[in-house]
């Protein structure tokens, strides 16, 4: 029997295939017109150059402390936003007089840009830790507050009710009924608010930081060391892909729980 002729084209539908195959394509396409082109590595490196300093970087250690130090100032202050935020989403949503209040400040401060804040927190808070991880806290809280409260409003009243029918207290019905329905808009709010918080922690490092990703970028651009300019946003973008397969990887576990 003669094989299924769309068979032996399936791997073309793979997304890692398609995704992968895409940026190594790019990768060449740039190698070769640089190469072609003879444009200076002072302007446009080619992908070897870039790895060769990449790999430099790292065996002198001093990529990787940056990198602890970027990594520690994200989560650190994004982790606060995730605990105070997902609980401030939930007492919003569920008090009137505290969503009234709070739907002010909200409607204030969310649309302000935070890299603006920059000024006033440094003033207030020098530019060591605690400057660092309230940028990375304020980048992350809004969206978390907003998308939880959005998540525990657009529960069905149904199975609130059918739970209080039950005897159920005002903490089951949080954590038994609010609480799962709203975990899609919860997590949608921790994946923007941790995009957030790389970009102004990266940002506030370029201004003020002397260790991190944003510090080291800042000083290669200074002294035209364009291919550690590449490799720093290398390894950015490397960051930005694990934290979203993770966070795919969490929201199928969670999407599971939520159903069990």
């Amino acid at each position: 029997m003669s094989p299924d002729p769309k068979s032996r084209w399936v791997w073309y539908d793979d997304e890692r295939v398609l995704g992968w195959g895409s940026v190594a394509m790019v990768i060449i396409v740039w190698e070769v017109a640089a190469r072609v082109s003879g444009v200076s590595s002072l302007y446009l490196p080619r992908p070897t150059q870039i790895v060769v300093s990449l790999i430099e970087m790292f065996r002198n250690g001093g990529l990787i402390v940056d990198l602890g130090w970027t990594l520690y100032r994200i989560f650190a202050g994004f982790g606060l936003a995730v605990v105070v935020g997902a609980g401030l989403g939930i007492w919003i949503a569920t008090s009137f007089r505290v969503r009234a209040i709070a739907d002010m400040f909200i409607a204030m401060l969310y649309p302000l840009p935070k890299v603006t804040l920059i000024p006033l927190l440094v003033i207030w808070l020098g530019t060591g830790g605690p400057f660092m991880l309230t940028i990375s806290f304020l980048g992350a809280i809004f969206p978390i507050v907003i998308n939880t409260v959005l998540g525990v409003r657009q529960c069905d009243p149904g199975l609130v009710l059918a739970a209080r029918d039950l005897g159920a207290s005002a903490q089951q019905i949080v954590r038994r009924v609010l609480l799962p329905s709203a975990i899609p808009s919860i997590f949608a709010g921790i994946r923007l608010g941790l995009g957030v918080s790389i970009i102004l922690v990266v940002a506030a490092e370029m201004v003020v930081g002397k260790f991190g990703l944003g510090a080291r970028l800042y000083l290669s651009g200074q002294i035209l060391e364009t291919e550690q300019v590449f490799a720093v946003l290398i390894v950015l973008a490397t960051l930005g892909i694990v934290v979203t397969k993770t966070q795919d990887f969490i929201d199928k576990k969670l999407g599971r729980w939520r159903l069990a």
